[in-house]
């Protein structure tokens, strides 16, 4: 039998542990209440205006019945708006708020000192590769997910 830290999933599950508390630290010590997914939403919020909840989700890869408990919350720190679509009355669009723009300015040079302490125990050309490497193995394990990531339809064309 093998050891735990010799399993890319129990690896893979402690980084990210490490992450989100790297994550959650940096953020609090600028004055934020925010969680990594809620970043990335509201990030995407930002990069997608009017963008529906379903594609927030999938552009993301977060569980399309759970993206509404992180909308909701964004919404109560008023960093988004949520309104009813002009094209599927069913569909609600989100938009980035005002002060969604200024806590996204003002967070992300926290965010991005999260970034290279997750990386700082490795010199430039390991990080590089521990990147690389990331990326080939979650591209080939994607549709493994419950919640794939999915493109744009801009991104696609």
């Amino acid at each position: 039998m093998k050891d735990n830290n010799e399993m890319p999933g129990h690896l893979a599950r402690r980084f990210q542990q490490i992450a989100v508390a790297v994550f959650l630290a940096e953020v609090e010590a600028v004055g934020f209440d925010l969680t990594p997914v809620q970043y990335a939403a509201l990030a995407a919020i930002e990069l997608n205006p009017a963008i529906d909840q379903a594609t927030l989700a999938g552009l993301i890869a977060y569980d399309r019945t759970t993206i509404t408990g992180v909308v909701d919350r964004l919404v109560q720190k008023g960093l988004i708006a949520r309104r009813a679509s002009k094209r599927d009355r069913r569909a609600r669009e989100l938009e980035i708020t005002n002060q969604g723009k200024t806590t996204l300015q003002a967070i992300t040079p926290a965010v991005e000192a999260a970034q290279r302490t997750l990386l700082r125990g490795l010199n430039e050309k390991e990080a590089e590769q521990l990147m690389r490497l990331l990326q080939k193995a979650i591209s080939a394990g994607n549709e493994l997910s419950r919640a794939p990531l999915r493109e744009t339809a801009a991104e696609r064309a």
